[in-house]
């Protein structure tokens, strides 16, 4: 048979120093989130941008993102979206590169089925 002595809880205090290294500091999560939003406040991609945050090629963009219909829809500049769908050859492609970097994470499981 246990007796209630038998029963007692032990705790061990610790304390740790981890030295972090001269160019390193440690932050909130949230605060990098709202450092990096900041940094893409009043930026504007371009098709050559937008292949490196996606890591994939202009066509691949076009074809699963840029001309799916219920994307297009959401995007087109001319249905108040974020994406300027050049007119005639020769204009370039532009995003606001917030809000295409948001509706990149949103979207990112249905893009890439």
């Amino acid at each position: 048979m246990v007796s209630n002595t038998d029963k007692i809880s032990q705790k061990l205090n610790v304390s740790l120093e981890i030295p972090l290294p001269p160019d390193s500091i440690l932050i909130k999560r949230i605060e990098l989130e709202n450092m990096r939003k900041q940094s893409l406040v009043g930026v504007y991609w371009n098709m050559k941008d937008l292949e490196v945050h996606v890591s994939k090629k202009q066509y691949w963009i076009k074809e699963n993102i840029l001309f799916k219909e219920k994307f297009k829809m959401i995007l087109d500049s001319t249905n108040g979206g974020f994406v300027y769908y050049p007119k005639v050859q020769g204009q370039t492609w532009s995003f606001h590169a917030i809000k295409m970097a948001e509706f990149l994470d949103k979207n990112f499981s249905e893009i890439f089925s």
